[in-house]
């Protein structure tokens, strides 16, 4: 059995790879190493809507009431809610059951520790460990935990806590955060029939917008279905047809999003990154003047950012590497090419609607259309490749390693090659980045030949 959690929490084909005994176990154990101590500890537990988190839930629910922990069951919300609220309720811990851009299928379990903060790798380890070996408190009487759901009719918890009004108080915290009236600006949302699916189109339209919604009618099998950030056609054909100002697409939790313009073209997470820095940057915001991306970020945005007087420092891929580097050095401002972005003054993980609000907030500010803002960075071709494997380790391979060099010898200073195992699929990521297009296509597709014959 390889590790069990990867870049963003435990996930797997739900029911197979991530079943409820799994979740039972690591729910258990994730109260066993943040719950020690507490006298009557509390956790949140929210979900996307798909159709095996109603399993998972009760699942998770289990093992935390099994270990003496109280759960407050928020319902369907968006990750950065979860978050949000976990430390809005002083709970000990926050859990997400999300396999966030993912098929269908696939489901995952993400664990906040006390503050909506993300785990690192020695609590993961910690956990792991405990799941392993099937170690843990079995209170029983009273010291069994109690559950609070939203109608608060599967027990009481503790007149401190109330749910009512959860999904209103998290909007409240986004328009707070927004501070600016964004009237005048028409968006289409699309909610890829996931957890913003009733809280995304109600914050934009709170903030003053006039919101189009698009894929926000989950039946627990459509989400991520053709729709969301990962599937891009069908907001642009929306915002050209309602000839709106910008088009927002979220992932299946809400924790990324990628915005198109008025005619359609994408403006990817670099892009968002770099309106969102330098308006910080303008206001004296942008703490250290540095922008934090991963290696996945394109050359075009360390260009921009270094005309612009910003530093831009780099991480492994993946939002909690993201969240390492702000929380290490101070930084303001982080995320990923693919939506991700983190705003550390106002929360603790990527929050695909904050970002939205973000944006609209900016155009609102300069009178700009999202095109002209988006036009700071000019994008140096990058071709990424998936290649389905069956042992992620072949990213290793002597050979494989002597070929990335070789591409990256040929490149130059004209561009770069990475070569990196998914931390959430089975898959072999090859990225290449060159000023010609034609020569980024080749050099990436060789290699991802040397990959799958391996």
């Amino acid at each position: 059995m390889g590790r069990l959690f990867g870049t963003d929490g435990v996930r797997g084909l739900a029911n197979e790879g991530l079943g409820p005994e799994l979740a039972l176990h690591v729910a258990a154990a994730a109260a066993e190493v943040l719950a020690r101590g507490r006298r009557r500890a509390v956790a949140v537990v929210g979900r996307d809507p798909r159709a095996s988190g109603e399993m998972l839930e009760a699942a998770v629910t289990a093992g935390l009431t099994a270990a003496g922990v109280d759960v407050l069951s928020v319902g369907v919300l968006p990750t950065p809610a979860v978050a949000y609220l976990t430390a809005v309720y002083d709970a000990c811990l926050g859990v997400m059951i999300s396999a966030s851009h993912n098929p269908m299928p696939d489901n995952g379990i993400k664990i906040f520790a006390a503050g909506g903060h993300k785990l690192d790798d020695a609590v993961e380890d910690r956990i792991e460990e405990l799941v392993r070996r099937r170690e843990f408190t079995r209170p029983t009487g009273a010291g069994i935990g109690r559950v609070l759901s939203q109608s608060g009719a599967d027990g009481r918890v503790d007149d401190h806590y109330s749910l009512a009004g959860t999904h209103e108080r998290y909007v409240e915290h986004l328009i707070e955060a927004t501070g600016r009236d964004l009237s005048g600006l028409t968006v289409v949302v699309d909610c890829a029939h996931g957890a913003a699916s009733d809280v995304g189109p109600a914050a934009y339209r709170e903030a003053g917008a006039r919101v189009v919604a698009i894929h926000a009618e989950p039946n627990g099998l459509n989400i991520n279905d053709r729709c969301g950030s990962t599937h891009l056609d069908p907001v642009r054909r929306a915002v050209r047809e309602h000839g709106a100002d910008l088009g927002l697409a979220h992932d299946g939790d809400a924790d990324r999003c990628l915005a198109v313009d008025a005619t359609g073209a994408v403006v990817d997470g670099d892009a968002i990154m770099a309106i969102l820095a330098l308006a910080m940057h303008e206001a004296g915001g942008l703490a250290h003047d540095t922008l934090v991306a991963t290696v996945m970020s394109n050359l075009g945005l360390h260009i921009a950012m270094r005309g612009a007087g910003i530093t831009v420092r780099t991480t492994a891929v993946g939002d909690r590497y993201v969240l390492e580097e702000l929380r290490r050095g101070g930084y303001t401002l982080g995320g990923e090419q693919s939506g991700h972005v983190v705003f550390p003054g106002f929360g603790t993980t990527g929050d695909g609607l904050l970002t939205g609000l973000k944006l609209m907030a900016r155009m609102a500010q300069t009178g700009h259309s999202l095109a002209e803002l988006a036009g700071v960075v000019q994008t140096v071709p990058q071709v990424l490749v998936n290649v389905p494997v069956t042992d992620k380790t072949v990213a290793g391979a002597p050979d494989l390693l002597e070929a990335v060099a070789e591409a990256e010898r040929t490149l130059g200073d004209t561009g770069r090659v990475l070569l990196r195992p998914s931390g959430t699929e089975e898959l072999i990521r090859v990225m290449v980045e060159a000023t010609d297009h034609d020569r980024a296509r080749a050099l990436a597709d060789d290699l991802a030949k040397r990959v799958a014959a391996l």
